[in-house]
């Protein structure tokens, strides 16, 4: 995993936050909004918060590990919890000091864990996956042009210049509660991943995304350099988050103690 942020050519400050740990199988990426520094504040306490609370709850139960009776991996109901946490938490502070007023973030969270991927999703930040020369989107976007999208009042083109682009319909922080959408994937060695703010995709369109991934996939601290520098070269308009992700080989879920004996007797 390789992360970089930037506050690109535009912004005064840089509102967004990235946390990846390859060992803990987790990347996190947020796009903070509000006031003066509010942004930071609320994008920072996502990538905090939530990364130690999953590592707490990995720590005590595998991600991997699945309910008996609903098959839901430990991993999706953990992130389920902790986003619930962490929103708490920025409504929370937002409420109690006027200068965080209005605060929140958009979030994007995969879990890496047997052979799988779960990935927790809220806002315009985004997900995708460079399978072989297929390059899409696994999220889908949680803003007001999005919704003209999908309803057929813009197109893909006119989209690229709306002054709506930045209008997001859910965020982390903004309301006592937040819907999180939540997907889980296979995983093949060879997939690459990319979690983006709209600082990177607003600035690049998705050909060029693909093309440079498919040029520096085999190393990953320049692809996400690449990524970023491509973006201010293009304008910069806004700050610019990348973390970037490759799957090298396939990793299983190590069986549990009482699988290992069973197997003995097979």
């Amino acid at each position: 995993m390789a992360t970089r942020t930037d506050p690109g050519l535009v912004r005064g400050q840089n509102e967004d936050s990235v946390f990846a740990d390859a060992e803990l199988g987790l990347a996190i990426l947020a796009d903070g909004m509000g006031g003066y520094q509010a942004g930071e504040v609320a994008s920072s306490m996502a990538t905090e918060l939530l990364s130690s609370g999953l590592a707490r709850a990995f720590k005590a139960c595998a991600a991997h590990t699945a309910d008996p009776d609903t098959g839901q991996l430990f991993a999706e109901r953990a992130l389920l919890e902790q986003v619930t946490v962490v929103n708490a938490a920025i409504y929370s502070a937002a409420e109690g000091q006027s200068r965080f007023g209005g605060m929140g973030t958009t979030l994007v969270a995969a879990v890496f864990c047997d052979d799988q991927m779960v990935v927790a999703h809220i806002g315009d930040s985004r997900l995708y996956r460079l399978r072989g020369e297929e390059f899409v989107a696994l999220t889908h976007d949680h803003s007001f042009l999005q919704e003209q999208l999908d309803c057929g009042e813009i197109s893909a083109e006119e989209a690229r210049y709306s002054v709506n682009r930045n209008l997001v319909t859910r965020a982390v922080g903004v309301d006592p509660e937040v819907e999180t959408e939540m997907h889980w994937h296979s995983v093949y060695p060879g997939d690459v991943y990319l979690l983006c703010s709209d600082g990177l995709y607003d600035m690049l369109d998705k050909g060029e995304i693909q093309n440079l991934l498919e040029r520096f996939g085999a190393n990953l601290e320049l692809a996400a350099t690449q990524l970023l520098q491509l973006a201010n070269d293009n304008g910069g308009d806004d700050n610019i988050s990348v973390v970037v992700i490759k799957v090298l080989r396939e990793f299983p879920a190590a069986p549990g103690r009482w699988a290992k004996l069973w197997s003995w007797f097979k």
